[in-house]
């Protein structure tokens, strides 16, 4: 599923809705991860705290009634996308770091850790590691017989 304008720009105010909760201004609050619950039917895409308390919802308009085998792959790609796009806007939020945006389908079944926020860590994406073990041995192999 390509993203439309539409479910970009959706995406972009709930992140802002998101992020207008915890203002960069303000002191810290104690939160490990913001859960963002995503509905294939209804298409609502909501998100929570670690305590399960609603931060913000709304509906994108594209995901509703989705019945694409990759949906929530698909999903996934959007909003980490969106989250990189953003990288400013999220990593400002005054939530003590760590922090992560978690990927949860509506029986909150964790799906994809989609950011990290943290000092000294990065998350590297699946897609750049695919294979990686195989090119590390082939590397290793070449340099032994060397």
């Amino acid at each position: 599923m390509k993203a439309t304008e539409q479910t970009l720009q959706q995406v972009e105010r709930a992140l802002h809705k998101i992020a207008d909760k915890f203002p960069a201004n303000e002191e810290a609050c104690l939160l490990t991860d913001i859960h963002l619950r995503v509905t294939q039917d209804s298409g609502e895409l909501v998100a929570f705290d670690d305590d399960d308390k609603e931060i913000t919802r709304c509906v994108i308009e594209q995901w509703i009634d989705n019945k694409e085998d990759t949906f929530y792959h698909d999903v996934a790609t959007i909003l980490h996308s969106q989250l990189n796009k953003h990288k400013k806007l999220v990593e400002g939020m005054s939530i003590l770091h760590p922090y992560s945006f978690i990927l949860e389908n509506d029986d909150r079944e964790h799906l994809a850790e989609l950011y990290l926020v943290d000092d000294d860590t990065v998350i590297i994406d699946q897609e750049l590691m695919a294979d990686l073990d195989k090119d590390l041995d082939s590397f290793l192999n070449k340099l032994l017989k060397d």
